[in-house]
C-alpha cells in the first residue's frame, strides 16, 4: 500500500517537473514553433510547384446496347470489368495514341506518373485525373484519354461498353490541388514542438545542478539550515 502511494507522488512529482520546465520555456517553445510553422508554410507556397488536377468520369455496362436489361449479376459483372478497364486506359497502347494525337514531347511511362484512373467506391464507375503544373494541359490529355480509350477498350475486351458521365474540367474550380499550405503548416509546427519540446526536457532533466532551495530539499529530503549569500567581489572589496 505505501508502495503505491510512493510510486503515486513519484509520477505526480515528474509531472509536476515536467510542468515546471515547459512553463519556463513557454515563450522559447511557442517561438520555435511558429519559426517551423513558417518556414514550412512559405516554403509550400514559395517554392513547390502548383498542381492542377483535371478529371473526368466513365461508367462501364455489362451488356450490349441493344439490351436495356439491367440485373445484379450484370452490375457485379461490370464492377469487375472497371478494374481491367482501368489498367487498359493507362496502357502504352492508350497512352501512345493519345501522344500520337496531341503531338506531345513526352513518353508513356512519363505520362502514366501524372494519370490516376481508379474505380469509385468499388463501383462500375471509373474517376479518370492527371495533375500538373498547367491546368489546361492536364485537361487537354484527360479529353483525350476519354476519347481514345473507349473504342480500344471495346476492340480489346469485347465486353460491355463505356460511357462519359462527366466530361473533362479543371477540378476544385481551377486553383491548385497542392501543395496544402495549410496542411504543411500545421506539420511544420507539430515537427517544431515536438522538437523543442524533446531539447528543452533533454537539457534541463540531464542538468543535475541545484538551482533553487526546493529543489536540495525535495532531493536529498533534508532541512535546509542556511544560505550562503553571493557577494559582489566589488562590494566586498570597498567594505575593506
Amino acid at each position: 500500500m505505501e508502495e503505491k502511494v510512493e510510486n503515486s507522488k513519484e509520477r505526480e512529482i515528474d509531472l509536476k517537473v515536467i510542468y515546471n520546465i515547459i512553463r519556463k520555456n513557454i515563450i522559447v517553445i511557442l517561438l520555435v514553433t511558429f519559426v517551423f510553422a513558417l518556414v514550412f508554410f512559405l516554403y509550400s507556397k514559395f517554392f513547390i510547384a502548383k498542381k492542377y488536377e483535371a478529371s473526368a468520369v466513365l461508367i462501364v455496362n455489362n451488356i450490349s446496347e441493344k439490351n436495356s436489361t439491367v440485373n445484379s449479376a450484370e452490375l457485379i459483372a461490370a464492377q469487375s470489368l472497371a478494374d481491367v478497364y482501368s489498367i487498359i486506359i493507362k496502357s502504352d497502347t492508350v497512352l501512345n495514341e493519345v501522344i500520337g494525337n496531341l503531338n506531345l514531347s513526352t513518353t508513356p511511362e512519363v505520362l502514366k506518373k501524372s494519370i490516376n484512373v481508379s474505380t469509385v467506391d468499388s463501383t462500375q464507375v471509373i474517376n479518370i485525373s492527371m495533375r500538373s503544373t498547367q491546368p489546361e494541359y492536364a485537361k487537354q490529355v484527360v479529353e483525350e484519354l476519354i476519347k481514345v480509350a473507349p473504342p480500344i477498350i471495346k476492340d480489346k475486351v469485347e465486353a460491355g461498353s463505356v460511357k462519359i458521365i462527366s466530361e473533362a474540367r479543371i477540378s476544385n474550380n481551377g486553383a491548385p490541388v497542392s501543395p496544402n499550405s495549410s496542411r504543411n503548416l500545421i506539420i511544420g509546427a507539430l515537427i517544431g514542438l515536438v522538437l523543442i519540446l524533446a531539447f528543452v526536457l533533454v537539457r534541463e532533466l540531464a542538468n543535475n545542478t541545484f538551482k533553487t532551495e526546493d529543489d536540495i530539499v525535495n532531493t536529498l529530503n533534508i532541512p535546509l539550515l542556511g544560505i550562503i549569500p553571493e557577494v559582489d567581489s566589488k562590494e566586498f572589496n570597498k567594505r575593506d
